[in-house]
């Protein structure tokens, strides 16, 4: 990656979102992050040539991306109510099928909630909104309305646009030795060219794939942008991969070219690579190579062979590309195995990445410029659409970890741990995504923090943080001015304790991962900062609701992206069933599963998420629960257990982590985690209780520090207090089936080295089970 300025160079560069003068004024001075100009004419050359191919050149009614969905300065346009219009189609969509939505069934859906029935016809006959093939084109599902009367674009026609647009702005920092490495969005989207045509060399087949594994960083983006616009499939594989899921992957998903980001990545490849049939290049964008082989180049190696590829045949397949045919391709694990192999087009990226900054509050230049810190796996599609796309269409700057820290061992940790406290503290991010792990990082060094500090500055954050709360409660429900006392509160303790976590400049903070307790939002709630849940899958292009600041409900996942819709079907007596979901961010089908695919979607296009949740009357969703989750005991009956270990953990604050288990069986019963201190480098729990859970003892006369001194010594308190807990959790079932007749406490947090959780804190029932299929046996061993 080109090196053009330190990251003190670049926050005096005008152009810095950290810089007083956020205009273009001033002109960097050379060799300070400017664009060479043989670079410039380049892309204002494919724009202009793909114009003119188009037909678009000197007409007076010509349309163009940038009056479509990115229209001011990124943001969809509305129109007055009542008022159409209709721009020509793109000729790159003249084999779109385009069918207007349905109309908004008056079912229970966001934006009719009082029931009724529906019934509309299908998409044309030989038309379907789903595929499964590689080279399939699908439905659009546009609706007749403003947003979705903006003709979709292709992943490459977002790019440009922005690299036109907010040219010298940086896009990408990279930590390494010797300081910041930072690429402009000109320089960037050359890059993202130049490893198209690379790709494009080494023989890159259309509609095959290209596999990424390793960690976040600059290259990992553009070799993922340079796979899809050189007509391929980019392919996110997680660092934490064996040879042989490598193996099922690269197979599967005919995959030509590895790119990896060291040593030790390049060692699965090279133990797979006689079997796989397509392959025919290998990268290392990381470390210098430690061995020489055919087709195997270093990173700068791999970008000389652009040399041999004209911009005319790059273009050629850049313009065959249409927005409704596959463009990346992701992995959905299943309980034990590899499963499925979902398949994204390009409207699924850009559409979704639009709405998502339609819903949301972002900076944009010359205003403003949003800075993000990346750490989520990029192989994750909801990381990848806020990292990625996100910043793409806000010209925001995105910033890596230097490579040392994605040094991972055979033990997978947890996103961030090691690192993302101290690059929090350094970049000081205006947006900010975290998963339940690192939020409960936060809550546990703040809640130390606390306690170590004064009685005075005690007495004065508990004043602060029911002020705090009361407010930020109220304005969920209605706009109301904050107290005067509020601004006090702000000052001596809620920008304190953003500083702390290294989130002064912080606007949006966001849950990605499983919903969060709801001690733990109502903690942060007090100190002025809302978290926003959301809720999608990776067949919903990761996001489908999202929370904001103009639509937040605790503990609700928000409202659905504009012009998509949720319906519930199925409901019991408290209006819980199955969520169903409509919209352009739906994915186009599984890779080569036709009957996968059917079964997720129906003729109309709705798509069976398998969540369990309800809508309220005002729109918001809240999610409940998994099909796949539901206990089903030896009666018959069937019990949700998410409720049930929700109530858990607010009764009995010192518990971690719960998973109900009881499947056919007669009774009800759950495994048991404490709060534990974490290895804030590895993620892995120790035995040592938190300061909150040893507090917490004290004020139960307690004298236990340790996990060691409540199991081996059979702490009476705590037991009792358990137990209580317990009863209380029963008093609120709502039937005898649904509750715990007997509990037991691990002697260990549960943890993703120790393959309890998921990269994103998801609890892996499955593998529980089994690890503890000794103690799920003793609770039914009298049982018969």
């Amino acid at each position: 990656m080109s090196s053009r300025k330190s990251h003190r160079a670049a926050q005096k560069h005008p152009l810095h979102p950290k810089s007083k003068n956020k205009g273009r004024g001033s002109e960097p001075e050379p060799g300070e992050g400017r664009p060479s100009q043989r670079w410039r004419p380049g892309v204002a050359d494919h724009a202009s040539k793909k114009a003119a191919r188009e037909g678009k050149r000197g007409s007076p009614a010509a349309w163009s991306p940038r009056e479509g969905l990115w229209a001011s300065g990124g943001f969809p346009r509305a129109l007055p109510s009542g008022q159409c219009v209709c721009p020509p189609r793109h000729p790159a969509l003249s084999c779109v099928p385009v069918l207007p939505c349905p109309p908004l069934p008056p079912t229970r859906d966001l934006c009719s909630p009082l029931g009724g029935s529906w019934t509309h016809p299908g998409p044309p006959a030989g038309q379907n909104y789903w595929t499964s093939e590689r080279h399939g084109q699908v439905q659009l599902r546009l609706e007749k309305n403003s947003l979705d009367y903006e003709a979709p674009l292709t992943v490459h026609d977002m790019v440009m646009d922005t690299a036109i647009k907010y040219a010298d702005y940086i896009a990408l920092g990279s930590k390494h030795r010797n300081g910041w490495h930072t690429l402009t969005y000109i320089e960037y989207y050359e890059l993202c060219r130049r490893a198209a045509k690379a790709f494009l060399k080494l023989g890159l087949e259309r509609f095959h794939s290209v596999g990424i594994m390793g960690f976040n960083s600059a290259e990992w983006a553009i070799a993922s942008i340079g796979a899809i616009m050189a007509g391929g499939f980019s392919v996110g594989i997680l660092s934490t991969n064996s040879p042989k899921a490598c193996q099922v992957i690269a197979e599967n998903t005919d995959m030509d070219i590895f790119v990896v980001d060291n040593d030790r990545q390049l060692q699965k490849v090279t133990q797979i690579q006689s079997y796989l049939k397509h392959l025919k290049g290998i990268v290392q964008y990381k470390d210098e190579l430690q061995v020489e082989q055919e087709n195997l180049y270093s990173w700068k190696e791999f970008l000389n062979l652009a040399g041999d590829i004209s911009d005319e045949k790059l273009d050629r397949v850049i313009d065959s590309q249409k927005p409704n045919q596959c463009c990346t391709l992701v992995y959905r694990m299943g309980a034990t195995s590899l499963s499925k192999i979902v398949m994204l087009s390009h409207d699924n990226i850009t559409w979704t990445t639009a709405a998502t900054v339609q819903s949301l509050c972002y900076k944009c230049p010359p205003e403003g410029q949003e800075v993000l810190v990346s750490y989520l796996p990029l192989s994750y599609i909801k990381a990848q659409i806020f990292d990625m796309w996100v910043a793409i269409l806000v010209a925001g700057t995105l910033y890596f970890a230097p490579p040392e820290a994605g040094r991972v061992g055979m033990i997978p940790r947890p996103p961030g741990a090691g690192f993302l406290m101290d690059m929090l503290q350094e970049v000081q991010p205006t947006t900010f995504y975290g998963t339940p792990w690192i939020w409960e990082r936060m809550l546990d060094n703040l809640k130390t923090s606390q306690l170590d500090s004064s009685t005075f500055r005690r007495k004065l954050d508990c004043w602060a943080m029911k002020l705090g709360l009361n407010t930020n409660k109220k304005r969920m429900f209605e706009q109301v001015h904050p107290p005067l006392c509020f601004r006090l509160a702000k000052m001596l303790t809620f920008n304190r304790a953003r500083k702390f976590l290294g989130l002064s400049h912080c606007e949006q903070f966001f849950n990605i991962g499983l919903g969060l307790p709801t001690a733990t939002l109502d903690f942060f709630l007090s100190l002025n900062i809302p978290i926003f849940e959301l809720y999608g899958l990776s067949e919903g292009t990761g996001i489908h609701t999202l929370s904001s600041h103009q639509a937040f409900r605790l503990p609700s996942c928000g409202k659905g992206l504009p012009n998509t819709h949720t319906k519930v079907k199925e409901e019991n007596e408290k209006c819980i069933g199955n969520i169903c979901i409509w919209g352009r961010n739906i994915f186009m089908g599984y890779l080569n599963d036709k009957e996968g695919t059917q079964k997720m979607m129906d003729c109309y296009g709705w798509m069976n998420t398998g969540d369990l949740g309800c809508l309220d009357v005002n729109g918001f969703l809240y999610v409940l629960g998994n099909v796949k989750d539901l206990i089903t005991l030896s009666s018959g009956e069937k019990i949700n257990p998410r409720p049930i270990e929700e109530r858990v953990k607010m009764h009995i604050p010192i518990v971690r982590h719960v998973m109900v288990v009881g499947q056919d069986a007669p009774y009800l019963c759950a495994l048991l985690t404490l709060k534990c201190q974490i290895n804030s480098e590895t993620g892995e729990p120790r035995t040592a209780l938190t300061s909150e859970a040893v507090a917490f003892c004290r004020k139960l006369k307690s004298q236990s520090t340790r996990l060691t001194d409540i199991l081996h010594k059979r702490d009476p308190v705590v037991m009792e207090f358990i137990s209580q807990g317990i009863k209380a959790v029963n008093a609120e079932a709502p039937s005898e089936s649904a509750r715990i007749i007997k509990w037991a406490i691990l002697d260990t947090d549960f943890s993703v080295g120790g393959g309890e959780l998921g990269i994103t804190e998801r609890l892996k029932r499955v593998a529980v089970a089994k690890m503890y299929q000794a103690e799920i046996d003793d609770f039914y061993e009298d049982s018969g």
